[in-house]
């Protein structure tokens, strides 16, 4: 190229042709280099991003992998038992929410192909309104589906709004060492009072209703305000007696310590008639339902819904304890 360019009987014209092939070529090599280069830089990102993603679905399914894909709930079409689990704190935004259980309870009585539903309790209570849903409910059931008996299976724990549920079965099977019972309500609260007059702080509480205040952490509590939350926590707590009452019948042993707040091993629920025997899930669905093969048919919420429910109910907990109005009848354990 060189000796053209010094050849002095070279055509002008023909050595800017050239050079201008040249320079297209140059450039033509460079964008087509240029796009190759960002083709494999799309197919390596392409590549991490999957292997990104299924690290993360591993990640998922080894933190929680019956939850994610819980294929127990697929549906037999065989004779089998049902199972609805009653898990945790009952509360109307948790897992253990009258409308969850409520809606594994229809679900598992309309089957056809159920012979008998488990309701396999692991709480310690909670929220008295969503206990006596979940109650009415059960007994609703069982006067539909009459040939379909209903076993409450306790794990751990199976106290006070639990229990209130449990008592709604036909039966109730412990572990020996399963706490049972705490058939009573509480509303608690803290009173900041004594020091706050120590550090000279003062309370400026205003209200609209003589009794909108009632309750209130930072002023004393008034004696007839204490009488008004007494009488409306022992009515809760006769309810809570009735419905026992109505559900277990003459089984329960004629002893005041019964209803007095008071739980029990498994071992000794048994004895004073709070439940009916020693016996696992499984044991109840092979010898007494008839029917070995047990199909789960509680609820399930996504991970999205479960993650973003955690982070409300953390932050709307936090607020409450703050506030100090997070004070409501509750049949929980203590």
């Amino acid at each position: 190229m060189m000796e053209n360019r010094d050849n002095p009987n070279r055509n002008p014209d023909e050595f800017g042709t050239d050079n201008y092939r040249w320079e297209k070529e140059l450039v033509k090599k460079l964008a087509t280099a240029s796009l190759n280069e960002q083709r494999r830089a799309r197919r390596w990102g392409i590549f991490f991003k999957f292997l990104t993603f299924g690290y993360l679905l591993m990640l998922l399914l080894l933190w929680s992998p019956g939850k994610i894909f819980d294929w127990s709930s697929v549906k037999a079409v065989s004779d089998h038992t049902a199972l609805v689990e009653v898990k945790g704190v009952i509360a109307d935004d948790s897992e253990a929410s009258a409308d969850n259980i409520i809606t594994g309870l229809r679900e598992a009585f309309d089957d056809k192909h159920t012979k008998g539903v488990i309701l396999r309790i692991n709480s310690p209570g909670g929220s008295a309104v969503q206990s006596g849903y979940i109650y009415d409910e059960i007994m609703r059931l069982k006067a539909k589906h009459e040939d379909t008996p209903v076993y409450a299976v306790v794990t751990d724990i199976c106290a006070s709004g639990g229990y209130y549920i449990a008592s709604a079965a036909d039966h109730i099977y412990v572990d020996k060492a399963s706490l049972v019972g705490s058939i009573g309500v509480l509303m608690n609260s803290f009173g900041f009072v004594d020091g706050m007059e120590k550090l000279g702080i003062e309370r400026r509480l205003m209200t609209a209703g003589e009794h909108k205040g009632i309750m209130d952490p930072f002023s004393p509590v008034k004696e007839s305000e204490r009488e008004h939350v007494q009488q409306m926590l022992d009515e809760i707590h006769q309810q809570f007696i009735a419905s026992v009452k109505k559900g277990r019948g003459d089984r329960l042993k004629d002893d005041d310590k019964v209803f007095s707040g008071l739980f029990w091993s498994g071992e000794t629920s048994v004895e004073m008639g709070l439940a009916d025997g020693i016996g696992s899930s499984s044991f109840v669905a092979r010898e007494m339902i008839g029917e070995e093969d047990i199909v789960d048919f509680t609820p399930s919420e996504d991970l999205v819904e479960r993650f973003a429910k955690r982070i409300g109910a953390g932050v709307a907990s936090t607020l409450l304890k703050i506030s100090g109005t997070g004070t409501t009848p509750s049949l929980l354990a203590q």
